[in-house]
């Protein structure tokens, strides 16, 4: 226990306690000493079984709980939230079952605790699900084997079984075998058969994955339903009321209501082109917070809102502003992917309207450890950009790479403002988009206070960039050129 003391310490008083634990936790990994420092022994500190006494009215009992929950809520709000800044160094069985568990005292659970433990199993969600199956929920008499500290399988099986000098290649068992009866042909044997029969097994797998993905893409409305989305679409047109727009709502859900096709029939309704006012109405009668975030509620967004934001040339509307930040509340992912990501992947890059929108959100409706997984995702990880929804007629309008504008560096140094900790590899691959667009943006003033920001916020994880960063500020012309170069050279 008395290793970790510092630690809490700087979860208790720091102003800045994620990236500072994270720091002190990876200094403290190659400091020599009698007790051995690691995530996973600290995870094993934190869920250590610990009895309190619990006083009410009537009597007082007895109650098991975990060792983090026996501290102040402030701390127990911030360690969830230093967990989810800094997950990569955790087992992620571990973090669900952490998070888990303190969801179990719901009723009992502070606000914020709460959601950071929400927000620790929402950032680490899984979309296939498999992630349940480490949680326990139904049996406790099944074991699930922890990829964290074991090896797999095939390492195992190749490691014990073959006499390759190079045994520990992630090679498929499938192209072993293959390449095994490739180099065991015999002079009289034709090696280009065993080569043939091979690809064209790996071909007819191919082919049936493909498939696969056609049956469930290529979906077509029966006749009625299309009858029915083109009079709804003729009504949304011509309301009058709001009793008039409640009404569609309800038809609109309906109509969508466990066929699969929500997406082409929103499509046809094209519920975006209604007035700022009716669309308050739509989103409120169509969002339901017990809906799936993949589902419907991304559906609705990408459909009723997102179209709006895209084109947006003026700052938006009071009405729609405060309905999209009061649904990305509730709906985080949903939020994340049917609305942020399109946002930020617009075909000619966000202008100031559009940064100022995406900037309410993360202020109001966002925790710093998604956001902080957000920017993650978008400026390191390409997979992740190809998971934005949005309809198939807005696809001309959202690109699948960042556009870097004036605005989207704005937004950059708006979310550093707002206190969001980037991870290390975050910083590095901003430093990169600061030094390739140094020579677009050498007149630009949001580019330079950009940069002011990001070398203020973020010195400490700068060290290493020093150069390239100097090199990126040598190439700009604007009135804080002279005050980043002096923080630079401070480093």
């Amino acid at each position: 226990m008395e290793c970790w003391v510092p630690l809490f310490q700087i979860f208790l008083n720091s102003p800045c306690p994620d990236t500072e634990a994270s720091l002190w936790l990876q200094q403290s990994f190659n400091q020599p000493g009698p007790i051995t420092i690691s995530t996973s022994s600290f995870l094993s500190l934190l869920t250590t079984p610990t009895e309190i006494t619990v006083t009410d009215s009537s009597s007082s009992h007895t109650k098991r709980v975990m060792w983090i929950q026996t501290l102040p809520n402030a701390v127990q709000a911030r360690i969830l939230s230093f967990l989810l800044y800094d997950c990569r160094r955790f087992c992620e069985t571990d973090l669900y079952q952490l998070a888990e568990t303190m969801l179990k005292e719901g009723k009992e659970l502070d606000f914020w605790v709460k959601q950071a433990a929400h927000q620790l199993l929402d950032v680490l969600f899984k979309s296939n699900y498999e992630w349940l199956s480490c949680l326990n929920l139904d049996s406790e008499e099944e074991q699930v084997e922890d990829e964290f500290r074991s090896l797999p399988d095939w390492l195992k099986d190749d490691v014990d079984n073959t006499d390759l000098m190079l045994p520990w290649l992630p090679v498929s068992q499938k192209q072993f075998n293959l390449a095994m009866q490739f180099s065991s042909c015999g002079e009289n044997d034709d090696p280009m058969t065993e080569f043939e029969e091979g690809k064209r097994v790996i071909v007819d797998e191919v082919i049936e994955e493909v498939d696969e993905v056609i049956k469930e893409v290529d979906v077509f409305l029966n006749p009625q339903d299309e009858e029915m989305a083109e009079r709804l679409k003729d009504r949304l047109s011509s309301l009058q009321s709001t009793a008039k727009a409640v009404e569609l709502a309800g038809e609109i859900r309906q109509l969508c209501k466990g066929r699969g096709q929500s997406l082409a029939i929103l499509g046809i309704i094209e519920p975006w082109r209604a007035d700022d006012e009716t669309t308050s109405v739509l989103v409120s009668n169509l969002v339901d917070g017990n809906e799936d975030e993949y589902g419907w509620t991304s559906h609705v967004l990408c459909s009723v809102i997102l179209p709006k934001l895209l084109v947006l040339k003026e700052p938006a509307s009071r009405v729609l502003l405060t309905k999209t930040v009061e649904c990305c509340k509730s709906h985080h992912r949903a939020a994340e992917y049917a609305l942020l990501l399109p946002l930020i992947l617009r075909m000619d890059g966000i202008n100031s309207p559009i940064c100022d929108v995406i900037t309410r959100i993360v202020r109001e409706s966002l925790h710093q450890g998604h956001v902080s997984a957000f920017c993650q995702k978008l400026l390191s990880d390409e997979d992740d950009l190809k998971k934005s929804i949005f309809l198939p007629c807005h696809q001309c309008l959202i690109d699948s790479k960042l556009a870097w504008t004036e605005s989207l560096f704005n937004l950059m140094q708006n979310i550093l403002n707002h206190n969001i900790h980037l991870t290390q590899d975050s910083v590095d691959r901003l430093v990169q988009h600061a030094w390739e667009y140094a020579d677009r943006f050498s007149k630009s003033l949001k580019f330079g206070n950009f940069l002011l920001c990001f070398v203020t916020k973020c010195a400490p994880m700068l060290k290493s960039q020093k150069s390239l960063l100097t090199e990126a500020t040598q190439h700009t012309n604007t009135l804080v050129t002279k005050s980043v170069l002096s923080k630079l050279s401070s480093l």
